[in-house]
């Protein structure tokens, strides 16, 4: 399958903040707050994967 297939392909979403109330501070490991950094450390990754994929998809689209 290449690049310029027609598949449904979403852009990620990012993951959603702990609210402040959600950390208790007590020094749990993990914290919410280390769950949702990796969280975002895998989004950006998937992101940046998305944003190829697109770029091949325009460019394909466009024949450049």
């Amino acid at each position: 399958m290449s690049v310029t297939d027609d598949v449904f392909d979403p852009m990620p979403e990012a993951p959603e903040a702990p609210t402040d109330d959600m950390c208790c501070g007590s020094g749990c490991d993990p914290c919410v707050w280390d769950t949702y950094n990796a969280a975002v450390q895998v989004y950006r990754q998937q992101l940046a994967d998305w944003q190829a994929r697109e770029a091949a998809r325009q460019a394909a689209n466009t024949g450049n």
